[in-house]
């Protein structure tokens, strides 16, 4: 991390001669431009930079879509400013000479509340009001290939080849096979003020997750979206690629974003989330505030699932058996339940299981946060532990399993309406329809094989 004095001096010196300033997307990807050094020193630190607000209402493949009330065709598409946040200032060593700002959006009436980190800003906001300092980590997973990005479009995507062979899950020996890649991407986490703790080789062949520092929400966020940005730039350098779809193959197994949050008080000393007893639901002492927490996660969980599984796509993944959870349950160590409870006094958590790794972070804790204060504000109680396999218990609530069902439970939710405000639930509610409205209109690989000749 750097401040722009070191900024200066790295320019001076012909360390860093170009700066990146990018804010995330519905998505969650980073959009924005590159500037030379001095003039992103001399202009843009103080006034940020300009770009289009139909950014913010793309699609994946730039499509400035209709329907929304924030921007469109009829309203001219006009400008926002992209204010970088100097706090986020570091070397991207990944890169040659360059460093990497993320930035805030703003237009004429203020902040742009739809963008995914002024969202988080505002659960942030709630949290601080009551005195709480919310910390939290995403563990991300994704799948290594052996071919390059444009190869795997050359072949449709199709008879791609993982970096491994069989499932690699702790496996050391497939690990150092790997670790010209994922040991490059620990380093340059670590050097570009990411601190990394571990990396291992996951359940599904080339599969694998780095396990990244926790930090405050918004740090925890920026670190995940800058954590893909480096792995794809790694990987196009290497001639290899990755991806973070929630499942990549109907015969793989699906990728997570396990997020892990806790409470603490305002000054970060003190977990507010430890107890001083234990209780007949708990192995470990909890307080209050920890019961009430994971309370509004479960009580609020399926009404925010389009946050945690934005894409059609994401929805494949929730099977029985596969370490995705199905249902809406908890349980302590747990891995069949969608909330873990995991650790004890200073590392008492919470781990929820139900995000993908396609899902945008910054929607993902700003969900989660939101949850967890209503049921502290409300004295939500959680109900009693799944035992065992939590796939096989019945009348827990479902996770949706359909981007359409998602979508419905998002638009009638009240809370949502409430915590985010109309307008925030209206452009993403808006945003999935889309998704799913031209998914509708495809004709995918299955239909073929299925039709084309017997149909």
């Amino acid at each position: 991390m750097i401040d722009l004095v070191m900024l200066r001096d790295l320019t001076d010196r012909g360390e860093i001669d170009t700066v990146i300033i990018a804010f995330p997307d519905l998505y969650g990807r980073l959009l924005g431009k590159r500037v030379s050094a001095d003039f992103f020193l001399n202009d843009v630190a103080s006034h940020g930079i300009h770009a289009c607000d139909y950014l913010l209402t793309a699609d994946m493949e730039m499509e400035p879509d209709t329907g929304y009330r924030f921007s469109g065709w009829e309203k001219g598409y006009g400008d926002m400013a992209v204010v970088p946040d100097r706090s986020t200032l570091r070397v991207a060593t990944w890169l040659p000479k360059t460093a990497i700002v993320l930035g805030d959006l703003v237009n004429a009436g203020g902040p742009v509340r739809i963008a995914p980190r002024a969202i988080l800003r505002a659960q942030l906001e709630r949290a601080a009001k009551a005195g709480y300092r919310p910390m939290g980590a995403a563990e991300l997973e994704f799948f290594l290939f052996d071919d390059t990005y444009t190869a795997a479009r050359e072949k449709g995507f199709q008879n791609l080849t993982p970096s491994g062979a069989y499932r690699e899950d702790y496996h050391i020996l497939q690990g150092t096979r790997e670790e010209p890649f994922i040991g490059a991407v620990r380093r340059h986490l670590g050097r570009s003020g990411i601190p990394v703790e571990t990396s291992k080789g996951e359940w599904g062949c080339g599969q694998h997750e780095i396990n990244l520092r926790y930090s405050e929400f918004l740090e925890a966020c920026d670190r995940a979206v800058l954590f893909k940005e480096e792995c794809k730039e790694i990987a196009i350098e290497q001639e290899r690629a990755v991806t973070f779809m929630a499942k990549w193959d109907s015969h793989a197994a699906g990728s997570s974003m396990h997020v892990h949050t806790s409470l603490w008080d305002s000054t970060g000393g003190r977990n507010l989330f430890h107890g001083e007893r234990k209780s007949t639901d708990f192995p470990v002492a909890v307080s209050p505030i920890f019961r009430w927490y994971l309370g509004g996660l479960l009580a609020h969980a399926r009404e925010l699932t389009l946050f945690f599984a934005p894409n059609v796509n994401s929805y494949k993944r929730y099977h029985e058996k596969s370490f995705a959870p199905t249902n809406i349950s908890w349980g302590y160590d747990n891995r069949t339940v969608g909330f873990r409870v995991v650790g004890k006094g200073k590392s008492l958590r919470v781990e929820c299981r139900i995000p993908g790794a396609d899902a945008n972070p910054y929607l993902v804790f700003s969900a989660l946060l939101a949850a967890g204060l209503d049921g502290i504000e409300n004295r939500i109680d959680p109900p009693p532990p799944a035992a065992g396999n939590a796939y096989r218990a019945s009348a827990i609530p479902q996770v949706p399993r359909t981007l359409r069902e998602a979508i419905e439970e998002l638009e009638k939710s009240e809370f949502a309406h409430r915590v985010f405000g109309d307008d925030v639930v209206e452009h993403y509610a808006r945003f999935a329809r889309i998704e799913q409205e031209k998914f509708d209109r495809a004709v995918t690989d299955w239909e073929k094989a299925r039709l084309f000749e017997r149909g």
